[in-house]
């Protein structure tokens, strides 16, 4: 693979996103669901909701990270939330995922932002190597909660079936 390049993605990079977006939920057990995932990654540009980045080699996508903007109250400054991180399997262990992770952090120092936060599967045992050696330290203070509030709509394809 030849060099490749970190650049902010916009809403004409959709269909070159929407294929790696679509893996990266698949890798958490998702369905495959382009047609939901062009939408939601569509009004997230739209709306000004994230910062996509994109990695490519060779004119094609690699890899990509989201990060939302959001704030913390205690230090009364911003933050920015790295949700998304994804790089093809033929293009790992090449560098993508930390060029990534360097671009998100110049982004989040552009904006002013006074950390990056992100969270990954504990089975995600690669990406926790690349966040440590990278630098990122795992919070030993906080512990994470979730209260499901509403459940995503099935995929299309079952809602079909289930009619």
């Amino acid at each position: 693979m030849s060099p490749f390049v970190v650049r902010q993605a916009g809403s004409v990079d959709l269909e070159v996103i929407v294929p790696l977006f679509d893996a990266y939920r698949q890798f958490y057990g998702q369905p495959s669901e382009p047609d939901r995932v062009g939408a939601f990654l569509h009004e997230r540009l739209a709306q000004g909701d994230s910062v996509l980045l994109i990695a490519e080699a060779d004119g094609q996508a690699v890899g990509f990270t989201q990060l939302y903007p959001s704030f913390s109250s205690v230090s009364m400054a911003p933050i920015f939330i790295l949700n998304d991180l994804f790089v093809r399997p033929e293009a790992r262990r090449l560098g993508v995922a930390r060029r990534l992770l360097e671009a998100a952090l110049g982004k989040a120092r552009e904006a002013g932002a006074i950390r990056l936060s992100l969270s990954t599967a504990l089975t995600n045992t690669a990406a926790q190597a690349l966040y440590a050696s990278a630098g990122w330290e795992r919070d030993a203070v906080f512990c994470v909660y979730h209260l499901t509030v509403h459940q995503p709509p099935p995929p299309p394809s079952h809602r079909a079936q289930q009619a």
